[in-house]
């Protein structure tokens, strides 16, 4: 992995961009020491996507076992409570 200021990117934009896309070497990108930002390859932004899905429906299917052992309560009943 590489390391470099904004700055430093600035200067050498295309080869970052070639180091991620054809090395799948992962760039970080610093402002004032700090990471700021990645430049990364396609194929890590779709694993990324795909573990960022597979997190999501997996809190989707908890939500609904939930709701199925607990039950629930309708908008009407919502609306009609202490604050309704």
């Amino acid at each position: 992995m590489t390391v470099a200021s904004i700055t430093d990117a600035r200067n050498r934009f295309a080869d970052y961009i070639h180091r991620a896309q054809y090395g799948h070497e992962r760039v970080v990108l610093t402002a004032h020491g700090q990471p700021a930002a990645a430049i990364i390859s396609i194929e890590d932004l779709e694993l990324l996507q795909a573990l960022e899905d597979a997190i999501d429906l997996a809190a989707a299917r908890e939500a609904l076992d939930e709701a199925k052992r607990e039950g629930t309560i309708s908008w009407d009943q919502l609306k009609s409570g202490p604050l309704g």
